[in-house]
């Protein structure tokens, strides 16, 4: 009588995984990718960052920004409007003077032209950069700051000024329509606002 065979069972996806919303930077960890990136001469990745946060677009628009979205010529607008692939919505956004600094002198060290992408890829085979490879260089500024990369992604890039914004104005309504959020329910979820807040009144509430 032949032995059966017993296959092993495979892992599940999400062993030793961080599974769930990644964290927003705080404003110390934000400042201090930033300092690294500008002693270090990173103009490229200095531009991403800071555009990263100002925008709060998801990898998949951000990545397919051109030069003429928030630019005219070398120099960077103050506001850009974006339609979002995910949802079709347009989203517009501030970009603050540091943001407006760096993209600049990105566009002019790389020669840039309306028409081209904003962060092409170095790879030949995609004409910009790709999300994996956005999502591996954010992978790499959370580790340099010696940050738990399992806890941090692309996403904390879109949910960090949001997030910041909210804690200091609690205006749900203003951090809906800069995420491009149909329903303000969606936002709620996204920001864990109740969760979050619920933290917070525990933190500050002596037993």
């Amino acid at each position: 009588m032949e032995t059966p065979i017993v296959k092993a069972s495979r892992p599940p996806w999400n062993k030793e995984k961080l599974v769930g919303q990644k964290r927003p930077f705080k404003l110390k960890e934000i400042w201090a990718i930033r300092v690294r990136l500008q002693i270090s001469c990173r103009t490229r990745e200095l531009a991403l960052f800071n555009l990263g946060i100002d925008s709060k677009l998801r990898a998949c628009d951000l990545v397919k920004l051109h030069v003429r979205d928030i630019a005219s010529g070398d120099r960077a607008a103050a506001r850009a409007n974006v339609v979002q692939q995910k949802t079709g919505r347009p989203v517009q956004f501030e970009l603050t003077q540091p943001t407006r600094e760096a993209v600049s002198a990105w566009i002019v060290q790389a020669h840039l032209r309306g028409e081209d992408f904003l962060f092409p890829s170095r790879v030949s085979a995609s004409p910009h950069l790709g999300t994996r490879q956005y999502a591996r260089i954010v992978d790499s500024w959370v580790t340099e700051i010696g940050l738990d990369s399992a806890a941090y992604g692309t996403h904390s890039m879109r949910r960090t000024k949001a997030s910041l914004i909210y804690r200091r104005t609690h205006n749900l309504r203003a951090v809906q329509l800069l995420l491009g959020h149909s329903k303000i329910e969606i936002t709620v979820r996204y920001l864990g606002i109740e969760v979050e807040d619920a933290l917070e009144m525990a933190e500050q509430t002596d037993a």
